[in-house]
């Protein structure tokens, strides 16, 4: 199984833009097999005020919920310590290596597709 990331701050999307990039992205994905998502959403350290940010938060709220997606876990979450992240990194081959594990980043939010 692969871990893929998609970057929302790649070309400082509106936040409209982001979301309607982000399912868009992640649609594809999981059409592809993949079983987890890095999202790259920046948290509003250049004035924004999290935007985007809260607003994927939002938006993966709502997939959790109406159980579109298995669950997510925001960057501060991203530990060796927490379940859920054990649960991505023993299933996809490729994400031991990802380089904001155990940073405390809060500017990325890793999702668990179904």
């Amino acid at each position: 199984m692969e871990f893929k990331t998609i970057n929302l701050k790649e070309f400082n999307p509106s936040v409209e833009l982001a979301i309607a990039n982000l399912e868009i992205e992640l649609n594809i994905l999981k059409n592809a097999n993949v079983k987890a998502v890095k999202i790259i959403h920046g948290y509003g350290s250049h004035g924004m005020g999290g935007a985007i940010c809260l607003a994927v938060r939002r938006y993966l709220i709502n997939l959790t919920k109406n159980k579109k997606i298995k669950f997510y876990i925001t960057g501060n979450e991203w530990t060796l310590e927490d379940s859920r992240a054990r649960e991505i990194l023993y299933s996809c081959k490729n994400s031991p290596q990802d380089e904001d594990l155990g940073h405390f980043n809060p500017g990325i939010t890793i999702v668990c597709l179904k």
